[in-house]
């Protein structure tokens, strides 16, 4: 088993051609050594439905982790991934999941070599893992197929194991929009990923991707993947918290203004109550208008309107169920005699028993 390993992780570091691999290594930036790891916790959750996805929600929990297990000279990293997850949605459904394998990454391009670690759908992708940890704000570089760019090099990321609950990381942002056509239906896609990585090493510390899928039919749902390391090989550096927003300065011209206001309403009600009053006095002779012994006809009565139910049987390879909603409808009819409404299949009025005629 030893050996088998051992040959995988040959192919994978040594069957790149050097042309493949970029320029050459830049001593400057951190070079990833065997042995360098991170395990990270991941949330995707599917919400904010409307349309045919109105009240459908999904969520995904995932557990994986990512570490060099080689390096060569001609700067291809054998790289190990591993994960298990759980996903269900609102309407029952559920589905584990469990993956792992090798695959190759150049530490001077970036970008996959060998394969990817599960990554579908993008064209020649850039890692979405680590990047040059000497880039400044303003710098512009690659995860997948997105660009990003660095907007700040000493940012705050909380984290529960650092003395502080934060660290300091190198955050970068990056937004774009494509086109959805997959299991979910076709969408226009926009979306912003912020992602924020270890300064020393250059290592994912944390993201956010945030997208919002629609389309011209008013269907739509919002998608948010949620990702933070739980724990990491390498040492990450403690940072102090954010600043807290100054509060705002009370202003005393404001202040006098409610006053006011609270004065003038008291008044007004004070008068309120004593014109009420008065005109009670004056009409206590008179006398109080009669109230009908029974009231005029209610209206009618009008069925819940139902939307459109959400999508059914996301998990790939299911077949779409059939949701069907009955609305029954029972006629009305008034009586001859008090004007009550009753069921039309009724033989004697429920109010007052006189026979349907």
């Amino acid at each position: 088993m030893i050996g088998r390993v051992a040959l995988v992780l040959a192919l994978v570091a040594l069957a790149v051609p050097l042309s493949s691999l970029g320029p050459a290594p830049n001593a400057s930036h951190y070079l990833p050594q065997p042995g360098d790891a991170f395990s990270y916790a991941e949330t995707i959750v599917l919400d904010g439905g409307q349309g045919n996805y109105s009240g459908y929600t999904e969520h995904t929990f995932v557990n994986g982790s990512i570490s060099v297990a080689a390096a060569s000279l001609n700067g291809s990293v054998a790289t190990r991934y591993a994960s298990t997850g759980f996903w269900f949605n609102n309407q029952g459904q559920s589905q584990p999941s469990s993956e792992s394998g090798y695959f190759g990454f150049s530490e001077n391009s970036f970008l996959y070599l060998n394969g990817t670690d599960n990554q579908t759908g993008y064209v020649h992708p850039y890692v979405w893992f680590y990047i040059d940890n000497t880039d400044v704000v303003g710098a512009d570089f690659y995860l997948l197929n997105t660009p990003m760019t660095v907007i700040a090099v000493a940012a705050p990321y909380p984290m529960a194991s650092s003395p502080t609950g934060y660290v300091a990381t190198i955050e970068a942002e990056g937004n774009g929009s494509y086109q959805r056509n997959d299991v979910y239906g076709v969408f226009t896609a926009t979306y912003t990923w912020i992602a924020y990585f270890d300064p020393s090493t250059g290592y994912i510390v944390g993201y956010v991707y945030t997208e919002h899928d629609s389309d011209s039919a008013g269907d739509a749902f919002t998608w948010t993947d949620s990702l933070s390391d739980t724990h990491t090989t390498f040492p990450l550096t403690a940072a102090n918290a954010p600043p807290s927003p100054a509060p705002a300065a009370s202003s005393p011209f404001s202040e006098t203004v409610v006053i006011v206001i609270v004065v003038i309403v008291v008044v007004l009600v004070a008068a309120i109550v004593l014109a009420l009053r008065a005109r009670s006095r004056r009409g206590a002779g008179m006398a109080a208008a009669t109230v009908p012994r029974h009231s005029g006809p209610s209206a009618p009565i009008v069925p819940p309107t139902y939307g459109a139910p959400p999508a059914v049987n996301l998990v790939p390879g299911g077949q779409p169920a059939i949701q069907q909603i009955v609305i029954k409808e029972t006629v009305k009819v008034p009586c001859a005699y008090c004007g009550t409404l009753m069921d039309s299949t009724a033989t004697v009025c429920p109010k007052c028993g006189a026979p349907r005629t």
